[in-house]
């Protein structure tokens, strides 16, 4: 499947405008701009991190064009460089964090790693935080609980984006929920925002001057809309309008379930924080986000290798079982991601020249040279203004 999607990327550099840059060169690129943002080497390399994994699993609206988006923030005063998470209320096995508004990625891995440690100690940990920023993708942190040998479990709330069913205002956020459990040869691994697609997907679209898939978004009358520019704006402005829950708008098609599993995000972050729900967050100049973590050690219920090779034996057994007509290949949840890291750590990662307008305005803006990371590559001239944050 990724490989079809880099065949993709391939097939419309000229057309579509995407250009393929190394790892290593992001790699850099991003350090250096984290680093010019005011964060120390530690911290730009966990934000760097998260933002390239997103890259590499093929989730470009969550990568390195999220940049421009943070450095923005910065400067508005909405990520606060200098912010120090507080652990404000904490047992045994829980704690609660309020992140004065800091990075979130930063937040989001000092959490995770409070719920490690305290899984490791008494078989489980859960941490929720409060006042918050976007930390990029859901799977980063419950994939570091699993390289711990344990479960690994991580949601948020976000800007509310999600209309309710029968609604037509936004008052949800994209709510991902990512689930990471050790397995043979490849571990379990599920992430995925409870809405139909994430803002950052209209982003792209915005970006490539392209009208939505229908299905995706309703203008603020509640009708449906394949305009992402007008989407985007109405979301930004809380007039109405937004993105689907997964299942659509009706709960033909489970309108109801996606909506369902959203609000179970902003329990678990926001409710359990003390913190904002996603219709209250982005909002006064703060971003207010919340986040949960949950590390459980499989030892509580046994033998931890038995339990990881039952699980391992229950993919295979899916990986092998009846295809459907014309189909050779059965993917179990993580295995998509594997090839997409292979894939593009050999073939490079696709940007868009759009992002790529925006990465030289930002060099300019810090002060890097942008030729040091990218040779004699010039971006287009591009009518592209950005999108609203």
């Amino acid at each position: 499947m990724y490989n079809l999607i880099l065949d993709w990327y391939e097939s419309t550099v000229d057309n579509m405008g995407y250009q393929f840059w190394k790892y290593d060169t992001l790699l850099s690129l991003c350090r250096d701009a984290f680093s010019r943002f005011g964060f120390s080497g530690e911290d730009a390399e966990i934000i760097t991190d998260v933002l390239l994994l997103s890259d590499l699993y093929g989730i470009e609206s969550h990568g390195m064009q999220r940049m421009v988006r943070y450095h923005k923030s910065i400067e508005r005063g909405m990520i606060k460089v200098d912010a120090v998470p507080e652990v404000v209320h904490e047992t045994p096995v829980s704690a609660v964090i309020d992140g004065h508004d800091g990075m979130g990625q930063l937040i989001g891995h000092k959490a995770m790693t409070m719920a490690i440690s305290k899984a490791k100690t008494t078989g489980i940990g859960a941490v929720s935080v409060r006042n918050s920023n976007h930390y990029g993708i859901a799977g980063y942190y419950a994939n570091l609980a699993c390289a711990e040998g344990l479960l690994g479990m991580s949601c948020t709330n976000s800007a509310a984006i999600m209309v309710p069913t029968f609604g037509r205002k936004a008052m949800l956020g994209s709510n991902p929920i990512a689930v990471s459990m050790p397995a043979e040869p490849y571990n379990f691994f599920f992430d995925a925002s409870t809405t139909v697609v994430t803002r950052g997907k209209l982003e792209i679209y915005n970006k490539l001057s392209e009208p939505l898939p229908e299905g995706w978004a309703i203008d603020k009358n509640g009708h449906p809309s394949t305009d992402a520019d007008d989407v985007l704006t109405n979301i930004t402005n809380k007039s109405g309008g937004g993105i689907v829950p997964l299942g659509g708008s009706t709960e033909e098609l489970g309108s109801h379930k996606g909506y369902g599993y959203g609000m179970l995000c902003e329990i678990l972050s926001a409710i359990l924080s003390g913190g904002q729900t996603s219709n209250h967050t982005m909002t006064e100049g703060r971003g207010g986000i919340c986040h949960f973590f949950l590390a459980i050690n499989p030892a509580l219920f046994g033998d931890p290798e038995q339990i990881k090779a039952h699980l391992s034996e229950f993919l295979r057994e899916m990986r092998e079982s009846p295809k459907a007509e014309g189909q050779t290949r059965i993917y179990t949840h993580g295995e998509k991601e594997i090839e997409a890291v292979a894939e593009r750590m050999a073939n490079g990662i696709p940007v868009n020249d759009n992002t790529m307008v925006e990465v030289k305005e930002l060099c300019e803006a810090l002060g890097l040279d942008f030729s040091s990371y990218f040779g004699d590559y010039i971006p287009p001239e591009s009518g592209f203004k950005g999108n609203q944050f």
